[in-house]
């Protein structure tokens, strides 16, 4: 454990010492850690998902790290396989084009970029479009279909080199990124170095304040070291030699947030989304020990409920099946404790995870196909964050009598 885990002892954004735990979910493998047929039988090395809360500045995060090697450089996840994402990106794109000034030839980089897809609608507005993700084979797979993607980790010494060779960014994105990374400070150099001086960057994150209202704890994992709120951005930001500009909630993985800032007297105005996630913020009392340990008893409670719900199922002789294979999913199952005995496959519709198995659970990963040849009675919906389109996409399903549970935000059975 020694070799691919190190817990820190300081704060990633203020450096503050004073890390009181919040609390403790169940230790799981790594969430995207899925598994061959011939490693069925293996054991995986579980690690802490232990939450701790910085007394000086409020930021929520986990301080044992899994090496970056071990979670990226094999990842099974592909953004452009859910139609939902898509559209986001694309609605991403477009605001992205007029609010930083882009034109055609600028230079769009795109931190953890994934299979291109947000790359890809830059791309066809004539912007030259770069990615820069450790996953190997999926970014070989972008640059094979137009989107040039680096298979490394962004640091520093690669943003010098890309402003030597390439020139300066009008826009840099790292969405879904910014919560995985452990030095956060070398990123924004390096963002500092890279982007032009009237340049814009925009990163999404899953947001505290909608994991707190909504109790979406399962989407604390080994990839997200990082629950960000505004509050301790606007500092970390400043430190930095950038400024936050806008923070725009956004309805991703349950509930996220865009924050934007750009070079620290760039000259776009403040708007008025900051001021309304602080407030938010404030409402919810992210700025206080006390709201997380609430925040583990209604875990608590709603595990508790949902384990009772499939153990009354399973004893009137139901066949109980899952419904994506996301991340999340991971610390669900383990947290509540339901394993192969319970879920009996996994439908996805990830060509990259069909035919493995779950991470440590080991319950297989199947195509939709595996409804009609073991038809079961319930489908958990683990991808809850895409529940209405699953529901909709699998009208037969339905039609056959079958009925689904959706876990989150709140337990319900459709």
């Amino acid at each position: 454990m020694a070799e691919t885990v190190r817990h820190r002892s300081t704060c990633r954004l203020c450096g503050g010492g004073q890390l009181p735990k919040a609390f403790s979910l169940t230790p799981t493998p790594p969430a995207n850690a899925f598994v061959p047929a011939a490693r069925r039988d293996a054991e995986q090395q579980s690690y802490p998902l232990d939450v701790y809360f910085c007394e000086s500045c409020t930021h929520l995060q986990l301080l044992d790290v899994v090496d970056p090697a071990v979670l990226y450089e094999d990842y099974v996840y592909a953004s452009g396989t859910s139609p939902a994402f898509v559209r986001h990106f694309s609605d991403y794109a477009d605001w992205a084009w007029p609010f930083a000034g882009l034109r055609a030839g600028a230079l769009a980089v795109d931190i953890g970029s994934n299979d291109g897809t947000l790359l890809s609608f830059f791309s066809k507005r004539g912007a030259r479009a770069l990615g820069i993700d450790p996953a190997r084979a999926i970014a070989q797979d972008a640059t094979a279909r137009g989107i040039e993607t680096l298979p490394r980790f962004f640091t520093p010494a690669l943003a010098a080199e890309l402003a030597r060779e390439r020139g300066k960014a009008s826009v840099i994105t790292a969405n879904n990124v910014f919560a995985h990374i452990d030095d956060l400070q070398a990123v924004l150099t390096g963002v500092r170095t890279l982007l032009a001086p009237d340049g814009i960057l925009a990163f999404e994150v899953s947001y505290l304040a909608d994991v707190i209202e909504k109790t979406l704890f399962d989407t604390i994992y080994h990839e997200h070291l990082d629950y960000h709120a505004v509050r301790p951005l606007v500092p970390f930001l400043r430190t930095a030699g950038f400024e936050l500009i806008e923070a725009v909630r956004v309805p991703t993985h349950g509930g996220s947030i865009r924050i934007v800032a750009q070079h620290a007297g760039a000259g776009r105005p403040i708007g008025d989304t900051l001021s309304a996630a602080l407030g938010k913020e404030q409402e919810l009392e992210l700025g206080r020990l006390s709201t997380y340990r609430g925040f583990a008893q209604r875990i608590d409670e709603v595990g508790a409920e949902l384990r009772k719900v499939l153990r009354q199922l399973k004893s009137e002789g139901r066949r109980i099946a899952g419904f994506g294979a996301p991340a999340k999913a991971t610390t669900l199952l383990y947290h509540f404790g339901i394993g192969p005995d319970v879920v009996d496959y996994i439908v996805d519709d990830s060509p990259l995870k069909q035919g493995l198995f779950s991470p440590g659970m080991h319950i297989p990963v199947v195509d939709a196909g595996e409804l009609e040849r073991r038809p079961a009675d319930y489908l958990v919906v683990l991808a809850w964050n895409f529940a209405s389109s699953i529901i909709e996409k699998n009208a037969a399903f339905r039609g056959r009598g079958g009925r689904f549970i959706v876990p989150l935000p709140r337990l319900a059975v459709v």
